[in-house]
Order: C-alpha cells, then structure tokens, then sequence
C-alpha cells in the first residue's frame, strides 16, 4: 500500500537568510516545489513522463501560514501530500517542521491545475494520475508518512 505523506527534508543555506536573520519568506515555496517534485517523482511521474502526455502540472494558488521561524543550519522537513484531485485541478497540502524540535513551523497549501503543454489550457487530469496518487483526506498523521 502506498503511503499518503511524503517527507522531503531541506537544510536550510546562508543564501535564504534576510535581513531579519531568519530564512525569506518566498524560499517556502520553492520548498514547497521541490517536496512536490520529488513526491511525484518517486510515484513514477517525472517531466519525462509528463511530457509523453503532453501535459504538466502549474501553479495557479498558494497559501502559506507562517508559525514560527526558520534559521540557518535548521533542517526543515516538508510532509506534501494530495489532498484532491477533480477534473483539471489538484489541491496539495504541506506541514514544514522544524526536525530539531518537531516544531511546525509552517502550514500551505497549492492549487495545481493541469494543463496542456501546447496550448496551455487546463486538460482533464488522466485517470492513470489520478490513480497514481494517494488522497488523504484528512491531515496524515505520523503512520502515513514516507522517509
């Protein structure tokens, strides 16, 4: 059985640090791509295979709510998992702890919509996706996630 979470985990670099000294906001949402990367990676979707469909995945939303800081040298693990996927788009959430003290630091969620790489018009998202990624209803919970 595939599990619902996926766990990326990010080292946080002297380049994502402002002027506060703590990590700028917007790195969170290259975090938040790159979890989602390579969650569908692992489930067998790359940009290789997308493109044989002639369709990929873009960003139409994001919503990021901010708990706690982040600093250099912390390691931030990123649990992506799909939440829903309905006919052109998908909705998928992020929980961002802080692996040093399990500290949430970060909850966000993306609207991902499915398109035609030609035209750039939403497509119906196939079934062979659909079927290809796990749902979680509900937020996982520790059993759910992958390593």
């Amino acid at each position: 059985m595939l599990k619902k979470v996926y766990e990326y985990c990010h080292e946080v670099i002297p380049e994502e640090i402002d002027v506060q000294g703590h990590v700028n906001n917007t790195c969170y949402v290259g975090w938040m791509q790159d979890a989602a990367l390579a969650h569908s990676a692992l489930l067998g979707w790359t940009n290789d295979r997308y493109g044989k469909l002639g369709a990929t995945w873009v960003a139409r939303e994001h919503r990021i709510e901010y708990l706690h800081p982040t600093f250099l040298g912390d390691t931030v693990i990123i649990q992506t998992w799909v939440a829903s996927m309905q006919k052109v788009r998908s909705t998928r959430k992020y929980r961002m702890l802080r692996q040093s003290d399990g500290v949430m630091v970060a909850e966000a969620e993306t609207l991902w919509a499915f398109v035609d790489m030609e035209t750039g018009r939403p497509t119906r998202i196939p079934q062979v996706v659909i079927d290809d990624f796990p749902k979680a209803s509900i937020s996982p919970t520790e059993s759910d996630a992958v390593a």
